[in-house]
């Protein structure tokens, strides 16, 4: 799937499209491009692509709203590209559940890495051409369903509305469950990145527990231990005793 990925970049910057658009194209992607908010929504809705890569600086509309409005159409990854750096905005693109976030000045090379990190998965391989043995399609976990294969979650008999990063790391701490992994670590396995920012799993995490947790204030599945990171209890081992709540 990912070298006949077609991604749409969106930017009013002709140079920083262009150098996009041509090391995604020898990566093997197609690209097409939008330079407006507008422009982008109606390239989107007339045929959605496998990963958006968006400014968030925008004529028309600006990045988040036409986030808003491509995710309205279906679950297409989005990398979030900027000029700006606050950690502000960094968080509500996290927040509204981009998929990763590069903020300008930029390596291009890195950029091509991180959409084939987001492409691999948002849209894995079939078993057959995995190297690793995969996981059960289907696992239920306390009232949580989750389907590997439809990337579903159902909780309850109600289907989560996950995006692609949050079913990743919520199929990663299922995956392993009572183990404690750092902030680091879950950067490098559920993001594939060797570096990054930390609060981009802060903020995912903060983001599940609202929607699998009975109470995200008082969580019991994904559990914080303070001063190292965060550990999945699996539900019958939720009263053990150095769980913390995170709020």
């Amino acid at each position: 799937m990912e070298n006949h990925a077609e991604v749409l970049v969106v930017d009013d910057d002709p140079m920083v499209a262009e150098v996009v658009t041509a090391y995604l194209t020898r990566a093997g992607l197609r690209v097409r491009r939008a330079a407006d908010g507008p422009s982008a929504v109606a390239s989107a809705e007339a045929h959605l692509p496998d990963l958006v890569v968006l400014d968030l600086m925008l004529p028309g509309l600006d990045g988040f709203e036409v986030y808003r409005r491509i995710r309205e159409l279906g679950p297409v990854p989005v990398i979030m590209l900027t000029a700006r750096g606050t950690e502000g905005d960094r968080v509500r693109g996290l927040e509204l559940g981009a998929d990763d976030y590069v903020t300008k000045p930029f390596s291009p090379r890195e950029l091509v890495l991180r959409a084939r990190s987001v492409l691999r998965r948002a849209h894995p391989a079939p078993p057959e051409e995995q190297e690793t043995p995969p996981v059960p399609e289907i696992r239920t976990i306390g009232d949580l369903t989750l389907d590997a294969a439809g990337r579903r979650a159902v909780k309850v008999g109600e289907t989560l509305t996950l995006t692609s990063r949050e079913f990743d790391l919520l199929g990663f701490f299922a995956d392993h469950p009572g183990q404690v992994f750092t902030r680091t670590e879950l950067l490098q396995h559920v993001w594939g990145w060797e570096f990054g920012d930390e609060s981009t799993v802060t903020v995912h995490v903060r983001r599940l527990r609202e929607k699998i947790e009975d109470d995200p204030h008082h969580p019991r599945l994904i559990a914080t231990v303070w001063g190292v990171g965060y550990r999945f209890d699996a539900p019958d081992a939720l009263d053990t005793p150095d769980a913390e709540d995170n709020p």
